[in-house]
């Protein structure tokens, strides 16, 4: 199948994608009644159901995460810090709750009523869809909280975390249980078994391995060299485990035989952030650098295109650019276009920016602290606010926290957008 947006329903065991987001896909999940839900840098959420996407834009910053928790009803989470729920069907939306810091992962329980959120505050929390209910609360991890897994009862909960442990807790009062693996590296992902049998964990060392449970004792280790993993998806309909890394492979292990049956460079440049099987474990899904989740056959993966078969524009050869053209394609390029349309991108196009008051593109979802402002963009202005950046030019916006410190790189950037953002005579 060519690559494109699917027009039909998504047929299993075929290679697709699905087009749509103006940024990198950080997080997909999958229902039984055939969604997708994908998560991107663009600040939104998308529901796919026969190649065709329904959009939620309530987010603030880029979603890391997202849960597909059955009847239409996602839950996503990001670097805004907030846990949201997405209704579909009635089009509610609302916030669960919100953490310290940004939520990197998300994972449903098995009965569909509540989440499990891996914060970078070093907790973990369960989120309710019930409104009154109060979440629970997981403590005492040294460092990020990366990843999270409910066991096939909901009765427990496991933690991966950058203090190199996995452990497991009560999911009812939060607490503290066991510690199952003591690392070294921060721990990324885990995947647990639907009979709690097993659990595999990837690490920022590259650290792929799989331990028995409850024992700890373990099953196999199937590191490359290869780091850091970055994402884990599993299905039991083809006893698969898939892991992904920041080289672009995705790596098959067989949960029947345990040993590696493909290891596919899905991608030529940039990382696997994000893996789901289809229901039917036929497909495998995926996310990185592209705006596009791209979806191989696991029986012949090697029949498909790669992702990103050409680089985005901020991996450009830095011999091929001006510096003014440099500093845009690393700083500016993957929130903003500078052509008229904005193209789903995380922040507005810089389209005519010279002379635009702040806030003015119409449909564009601004922070209230920008709409309202008096700024005026100009050579002044943007010099402001990379010189002490936008979170002190203006403090509560939605971009994010980054500076360009040397006077003759802010000089030269400015110099770059003036002649690429204006109209084309």
């Amino acid at each position: 199948m060519a690559l494109g947006l699917l027009s039909g329903p998504l047929a299993a065991q075929d290679f697709f994608t699905l087009k749509g987001h103006g940024g990198p896909i950080k997080g997909i999940a999958v229902g039984r009644d055939g969604a997708i839900a994908t998560a991107s840098f663009d600040n939104s959420v998308g529901l796919w159901r026969a190649g065709a996407p329904n959009w939620m834009e309530r987010h603030e910053a880029a979603v890391n995460a997202v849960a597909y928790m059955g009847r239409g009803r996602v839950v996503s989470a990001g670097d805004d810090y907030s846990v949201q729920y997405w209704d579909s069907a009635t089009g509610i939306i609302r916030e669960l709750g919100k953490h310290q810091a940004k939520v990197i992962q998300l994972a449903a329980s098995p009965d569909g009523e509540r989440v499990a959120a891996a914060s970078w505050d070093r907790t973990a929390q369960i989120w309710s869809l019930d409104p009154q209910t109060p979440p629970v609360i997981m403590e005492g991890h040294d460092n990020t909280v990366n990843d999270v897994a409910f066991s096939p009862d909901g009765a427990r909960l496991y933690t991966a975390s950058s203090d190199g442990t996995v452990r497991m807790w009560d999911a009812l009062s939060g607490t503290y249980m066991e510690r199952l693996v003591a690392h070294g590296f921060g721990i990324n992902t885990i995947v647990l078994a639907p009979d709690e049998s097993w659990l595999a964990y990837g690490a920022v060392d590259g650290g792929t391995r799989v331990i028995a449970l409850p024992s700890g004792n373990e099953i196999g280790d199937y590191t490359a060299d290869r780091r850091p993993v970055l994402a884990m998806s599993f299905t039991a309909e083809a006893e698969r485990i898939a892991v992904g890394d920041a080289h672009g492979y995705i790596m098959m292990i067989d949960t029947n035989e345990w040993r590696i049956v493909d290891d596919f460079q899905a991608t030529l440049s940039g990382p696997i952030w994000a893996l789901a099987f289809s229901p039917d474990g036929q497909n495998i899904h995926a996310g990185g650098l592209d705006n596009a989740m791209y979806s191989w056959p696991v029986a012949r993966m090697d029949s498909g295109n790669t992702m990103a078969d050409t680089k985005r524009s901020f991996l450009k050869d830095p011999g091929e650019m001006s510096n003014g053209e440099r500093q845009f394609q690393r700083k500016c390029s993957i929130c903003h276009t500078l052509g008229p349309d904005s193209e789903r991108r995380a922040g507005p196009t810089l389209y005519n920016l010279f002379g635009r008051p702040a806030g003015a593109i119409d449909g564009y979802p601004y922070s209230p602290i920008l709409e309202g402002s008096d700024v005026v963009w100009s050579e002044h202005t943007v010099d402001q606010l990379f010189d002490i950046g936008p979170d002190h030019f203006i403090p509560g916006s939605k971009m994010p926290m980054q500076r360009i410190t040397a006077q003759t790189d802010r000089d030269d950037l400015i110099a770059f957008l003036k002649d690429a953002t204006g109209p084309n005579e």
